[in-house]
Order: structure tokens, then C-alpha cells, then sequence
């Protein structure tokens, strides 16, 4: 995007330096990149810096402007600087405090480019340190991408050698909290570099798309890395970049921030007795950088707008919602449910909101959800708001600690929800990573004419069971068939599920479209009384919006067959 700058602006700021070939140039700091970015990417109307003095602020200056920054002064020398925003860019929720940047919910993170030959950074601790030592705040270093240390801080404060090159390289350096709030902050108190560099500090320049997200355990990460469902709870378990949240951000090249804790909600935190529990609820402390300490202060909106809010809540609210009085209880969610949009909606006035709910089971309170999103939808005539059923957990994808999402749960999620967030943003999604059939029609077509006749059950976890009484003259007279999807040509998918029968069976399998004008995939199955699994990897041939996967089971008589865990992902 090019925009012109104001005749004015450029008078005053080519007036006011030389030009790049010159020496003098030494009035340009990280904020002029900040400014600069900013500006290109869209997030800034203001007056921004020509460089170049082409009468444009673009992509151009920003290159002009690098160069600068990595020009050598002829001088070694070792310099320190603060975490501050001229400085660094803060992803997620952060307290500037007793000049230290304190790093204060899941994610929350610090990310910087180095122009030197050896840097360190001193790490602070908060009271965190003082936790039993399976619950002591967890962090992560990584250089340029590639991860350098991830700790527990148990110490007050900690100096890490960052890289130490015989020359001067430009090297990105980010720090991220990998466990959540209630586990204690981090803190960034001081970076130094030995640099010639005319700027040895700069930015990592922000991303054109912002996403916030609202949740509890399952958005923390809680129990990521645990090795089964009989793990208990661990910080160093705890990963919030194996989280949905932070896998959706990446997918889609999104700045991102998090706001959760484990075990709250929206109206009733976790509670194992059925009573309400009113310590542990979002919307009280959703307004405030940290609900912990020292970091109790609000945080300011207007200086970081997200495109996109999601929330993820009703998880905890469900052992209290659907312990007893029910009627009553889910009133009461509902008046919560949109009390909270309205709240989200005043503080993110241009985002468009996406609520949803079912990593791990609570369909009856995710039915509350949809309900809460239309009353407050048509009550506002807010139009930008939407909900969708998460996909649940299942065993084959494993557990993580306390039956929490495992690390394949976690990115299945992120799968689903970035083609969400495609969908609303009108960005075209890749599908990459989808199970396009997750919400596909199951049906078993019987064709009688053809003396086809047969018992059948599509089970709640979406599987078929079919009796096959008569299998009539051949395979087409008995059908399992899932529809409604789309594919695209050129796609890379892979069909998996699993099967069984009661005696050997060969068991046509394609994928056509609807009209069967158009075949895509064809194989067959031995189906044999033990349980086996299936999957085929295939390049789609052609375009369909009605897309249907036919297993075709007639022309053998008296035998039943199980068809589970049916997926049609997109992997290229």
C-alpha cells in the first residue's frame, strides 16, 4: 500500500536531515521504524517518514530505513536497553513496572532484532519463583526461530548469553511466558549489546492481522506435554505454543494476545461440588492486565485493537450449570454469557467476535452459547459475532494431563478455527489441515429395487453401524454415504477411518461428487472381524461444493459392518 505524505510533513522532515548518503543521518531511532511500519501495514493513519524523499511512505522506506539501522558506526561498544516499546515489540498483555517489562499472561511475549556481534538479556522473576518447583513460572527463548532455552525461573534474576559471533550479524531474539497467569509473570529487565551498529535494538515489525483470545485451561495449554490423562498438573507441561490460540496466530501470520486462566468462567469457575464458584470467572478480571499481584491494573484498549475476539468459555461454567437445577442455572448463563459480549463489545468495538465451545465435551452448554450469541446479536443488531461447536477430543488423538486437549487436539483446533476466521475476515483459506468432513450429512441409502435391505445406527460420535439383511444384485444397493463437503482440485487429502465385519467382506470406497458425473478417489477395503484402520493419500482431481464419500456394502447378505473416526483431511 502506498500513501502520500503530506506536502507539509515532508518540507519539515527533509528540512530537518540529509540524505542517507550523509553522516549526519543519526535522528532515526526504532520509533521511526515502529512509526513506519505501522503506517505500510495500515494500523496507523497518521503522518509517517519519507525516506527516501520520493513522496511516499512505503515499502521502500522501509528498506532505506534498515539500511540505515545496520550501517556500521566504526566502533564497537557494549550498549543496554530497556523492553519498551521503542524498542521492542510486545505481543499480549504486559506491566511495565520498576523498569522492568513483565511478561504477564500466556503467551504474552517480548520479540526484538539485534544488530551485533554478542548480546545477553537479563530475565527477572516475580514471587512465582516461590511456588512448590512443579509450579514455578515457564519461559522460552528462541534466536532466530530456533529455540534457545526453555526454563523455569526460580531465581530472582537470570542473564542469558543470546549468541556471541567473532562478527556483527542482525539476529531476532524473542522471549515468551509458555505458562499461564496464575503461575507467576516474568519479567525483562535489561538487554545488552556489543554492537557498531547505528541501531543496535529495533522492533520485529507487527502483522496486519491482530486476534484475541478469551479462555480458560484449554486455551493455556494446561497439560499440553502431559504423557497421559492420569498426569497432573505441571507448569512444565504447561506450553501455551502447543495451544490452539498460538497455532491459529502462526497459521494465519497474526500478532495475537491471550487472556485465560484455568479453571474459570463465565458465571461459575470449576467447582466439584455443584455450588457456584465466583473466585474463578473471566469478566471480572478480563478488563485488567493480570488478575494477579502487582500487575491488577487496566488494560488499555485503545492501544491494542484486535480484527478478531475469540472466546472460549463454558467449560468450567458446565459443572455448575448442569449439576442440578438446570433451568434456572442455564438462565443464568445465558444473562452472563451476554452481560460478557456486551463487555467485549465495548472494549473491541470493530472486532468481529467468535464464540465457541467443545474441545472437551459440554454440548449441553454450548447449546446455551448459541442461544446467548443470537439473544445478544438480535437485541444489539450486532452482525459481527458468530459461534461454532469446537470439535471434541477423541482417544485416538491422545490426552493430555487431567484429560485435557492433547498436542494433536490442540492443532486440529487451530485448524478449524483459522478456516472460521478466514471465513468471517473474507480471507480464502487453504484448508489446510481440515477434516472437511467434520460436519458432513451421514447417511446409509438402501435401494430396494435393487433387493437391498438393511438395519442401520449412526452413532452420536458419528459412526455407522449397518445390518445388512439382503445385499441385493450388487454393491450400490446398500450405501454408507457422508456428504455435503467440498473439495478442491489440485488438493492433497488423506482418507482415514476405522472398520470392522462379521465375516470377510470386500467393501468399494469413493469419492465422486453428488451428481456421480465426477470421480475422484476409488479403492476397496478387506473388511475382516478384527478392527483395522485405513488411510490413503490422494491429489484431487477437480473443483466440488457437494462432494460425497460412498462406502459400498450391498451384494453379500446376512453381516454387519462398523465405520468410525471418519476424516478427510487436507494436507497440502
Amino acid at each position: 500500500m502506498k500513501r502520500t505524505v503530506s506536502i507539509t510533513a515532508a518540507i519539515v522532515f527533509s528540512a530537518s536531515i540529509l540524505s542517507l548518503q550523509s553522516n549526519a543521518m543519526t535522528l532515526y531511532t526504532s520509533s521511526d521504524a515502529n512509526l513506519l511500519n505501522d503506517y505500510v501495514i495500515g494500523k496507523n493513519d497518521g503522518i509517517s517518514k519519507d525516506i527516501n524523499n520520493d513522496g511516499l511512505s512505503d515499502v521502500f522506506d522501509m528498506v532505506q530505513l534498515r539500511k540505515y539501522m545496520t550501517a556500521s558506526t566504526g566502533k564497537f561498544s557494549v550498549q543496554n536497553y530497556q523492553a519498551t516499546e521503542d524498542n521492542v515489540k510486545l505481543t499480549g498483555r504486559n506491566l511495565r513496572k520498576s523498569d522492568i517489562t513483565w511478561l504477564t499472561q500466556s503467551g504474552s511475549s517480548s520479540e526484538f532484532v539485534l544488530n551485533g556481534k554478542s548480546a545477553q538479556i537479563t530475565i527477572a522473576g516475580d514471587d512465582g519463583i516461590n511456588n512448590g518447583e512443579n509450579y514455578r513460572p515457564r519461559y522460552a527463548v528462541y534466536i532466530n526461530d530456533v529455540l534457545l532455552t526453555d526454563s523455569i525461573m526460580s531465581t530472582n534474576e537470570k542473564t542469558i548469553q543470546l549468541f556471541d559471533n567473532e562478527k556483527s550479524a542482525s539476529v531476532k531474539v524473542k522471549v515468551i511466558l509458555l505458562s499461564e497467569a496464575m503461575y507467576g509473570a516474568v519479567g525483562i529487565k535489561n538487554i545488552s549489546v556489543n554492537t557498531d551498529s547505528n541501531i543496535p535494538i529495533m522492533p520485529v515489525q507487527k502483522k496486519n492481522l491482530s486476534i484475541e483470545f478469551i479462555g480458560d485451561s484449554i486455551t493455556c495449554a494446561y497439560g499440553v506435554e502431559g504423557l497421559s490423562n492420569s498426569d497432573s498438573f505441571k507448569t512444565t507441561t504447561e506450553n501455551f505454543t502447543k495451544s490452539y490460540a498460538y497455532l491459529t496466530a502462526q497459521k494465519l501470520n497474526a500478532d495475537y494476545s491471550a487472556v485465560s486462566y484455568s479453571g474459570h468462567g463465565i458465571i461459575s469457575g470449576y467447582t466439584s461440588s455443584g455450588d457456584k464458584n465466583t473466585e474463578s470467572l473471566i469478566p471480572p478480571c478480563y478488563g485488567l492486565v493480570s488478575k494477579f499481584k502487582d500487575y491488577s491494573v487496566d488494560w488499555d484498549f485503545s492501544k491494542h485493537k484486535n480484527d478478531v475476539v475469540v472466546i472460549n468459555l463454558g467449560t468450567n461454567d458446565s459443572s455448575y450449570v448442569t449439576a442440578s437445577d438446570k433451568e434456572k442455572r442455564s438462565e443464568e448463563f445465558i444473562a452472563g454469557y451476554v452481560s460478557f459480549l456486551k463487555t467485549v463489545r465495548e472494549k473491541n468495538p470493530d472486532s468481529y467476535i467468535i464464540c465457541t465451545l467443545g474441545t472437551m465435551g459440554c454440548d449441553e452448554v454450548y447449546a446455551l452459547v448459541e442461544k446467548s450469541v443470537a439473544q445478544y446479536s438480535t437485541a444489539a443488531n450486532d452482525k459481527k459475532i458468530m459461534s461454532y461447536h469446537s470439535v471434541t477430543q477423541n482417544a485416538s488423538d491422545g490426552y493430555g494431563s487431567d484429560w485435557h486437549p492433547s498436542a494433536v487436539t490442540q492443532q486440529n483446533s487451530a485448524y478449524v478455527l483459522a478456516d472460521k476466521i478466514c471465513q468471517v475476515l473474507g480471507i480464502e483459506s487453504d484448508q489446510v489441515g481440515l477434516n472437511v468432513v467434520a460436519d458432513a450429512k451421514y447417511d446409509v441409502k438402501i435401494d430396494s429395487n435393487m433387493g437391498g435391505n438393511a438395519a442401520s445406527y449412526v452413532g452420536y460420535d458419528k459412526s455407522f453401524w449397518i445390518n445388512m439383511v439382503s445385499g441385493g444384485k450388487s454393491p450400490e444397493a446398500i450405501e454408507a454415504v457422508l456428504s455435503e463437503f467440498s473439495l478442491k482440485k489440485g488438493g492433497k487429502y488423506r482418507l482415514e477411518f476405522d472398520y470392522t465385519s462379521t465375516v470377510d467382506a470386500t467393501v468399494p470406497v469413493i469419492i465422486r461428487n453428488s451428481t456421480k458425473s465426477a470421480e475422484f478417489f476409488k479403492d476397496e477395503i478387506s473388511a475382516v472381524s478384527s478392527k483395522a484402520h485405513y488411510s490413503k493419500e490422494f491429489i484431487c482431481s477437480g473443483s466440488t461444493a457437494d462432494a460425497e464419500i460412498v462406502f459400498q456394502l450391498g451384494g453379500k447378505d446376512y453381516y454387519n459392518v462398523t465405520l468410525s473416526n471418519i476424516k478427510l483431511v487436507k494436507i497440502a
